[in-house]
């Protein structure tokens, strides 16, 4: 009795097995192309850099893409992006924000690109439509306008050179210096210093 049920079990599996084996199965190929097709997304990210176990960056951007597989593999940081570069005690000392990024991990180049607006460690603003910052050469280069507010003077012109903390630099084609004048408070009271900027 129990030999002739295992004897039907047996055939009951085969038959389905071969009734499966029957059917026709379709493999569809999907085409993606690895120029444009991120192959990691990452949303709302927050993330520290360390050195030597010391924090000393915060990155902050709404969207980062990954190209791992493309030519020249590449991030995009399409809706934007903030850095931030911190002291030993935590305090902001220079920052970078751009409309958007691109960095191109094996020529190790970021590309800037919208309203970047970078402050250094000088307390400088420099302000243009696009930066690049070569880590491999340790320098950081723009063809674009370049608007630089410094404590003194106002800086402008096309083309910039400089090293990657932003401090030594030169303009290829400046196009115009322009004085900070500091007035003195008109009478002791007065706790702030108006500024005024001479324009062209």
């Amino acid at each position: 009795m129990y030999r002739l049920r295992d004897i039907l079990l047996v055939i009951l599996v085969l038959s389905i097995v071969w009734g499966c084996a029957d059917d026709k199965k379709e493999v569809v190929n999907l085409q993606t192309d690895p120029e444009t097709t991120a192959t990691v997304v990452t949303r709302n990210v927050l993330t520290l850099v360390s050195d030597s176990g010391v924090t000393q960056y915060r990155i902050t951007t709404d969207l980062w893409n990954m190209y791992q597989e493309a030519s020249e593999p590449f991030w995009s940081f399409p809706e934007g992006l903030f850095l931030e570069q911190f002291d030993s005690v935590f305090n902001v000392k220079a920052s970078i924000k751009s409309d958007s990024a691109k960095y191109y991990s094996k020529k190790q180049l970021w590309q800037l690109d919208g309203h970047v607006t970078i402050l250094n460690t000088n307390d400088e603003v420099i302000l243009t439509q696009q930066i690049f910052w070569d880590q491999r050469s340790h320098k950081v280069y723009s063809d674009s306008f370049i608007h630089i507010e410094r404590k003194d003077r106002i800086l402008e012109g096309y083309g910039f050179n400089s090293n990657e903390r932003m401090t030594v630099y030169e303009l290829s084609k400046p196009m115009g210096m322009f004085p900070v004048e500091e007035r003195k408070p008109r009478n002791e009271s007065d706790s702030l210093t108006d500024v005024s900027v001479i324009n062209k």
